[in-house]
């Protein structure tokens, strides 16, 4: 099963989390990693986007407007995935993402915004 690429926004940097997908053969890179941290939002999802990434986030007001912008503006990214802070340990983060992204539609995430809280586990 091939998945999308994924780049972690640093609020949801956690070494676990990373630990959790990468033992999962999740190809992932983070801002940090990217030499991006403490950069604008707008720069993160330009990054992830042309680097082909689906990017993941707690920042969901931020993006979620972001997103609504690139799309009004005729822009292209490759997918969005908001999640809330603490929700879930990194384990139960990681098997809702790769059940997102492993799902239909979920292997298109292309100019998609989807909220982790829908995802069952």
């Amino acid at each position: 099963m091939t998945l999308p690429d994924l780049y972690l926004d640093e609020d949801t940097q956690s070494d676990a989390l990373i630990a959790a997908l990468r033992s999962r053969s999740i190809n992932l890179l983070t801002t940090s990693e990217a030499g991006l941290a403490g950069r604008a939002d707008e720069e993160q999802l330009r990054f992830a986007a042309s680097g082909k990434r689906v990017i993941i986030t707690s920042n969901i007001a931020d993006f979620a407007r972001l997103h609504t912008q690139w799309l009004h503006a005729g822009r292209e990214h490759h997918g969005i995935i908001l999640l809330h802070q603490q929700k879930w340990g990194p384990g139960e983060l990681a098997r809702r993402i790769i059940r997102l992204l492993a799902d239909p539609p979920g292997k298109n995430m292309r100019n998609r915004i989807e909220f982790l809280s829908h995802v069952q586990a």
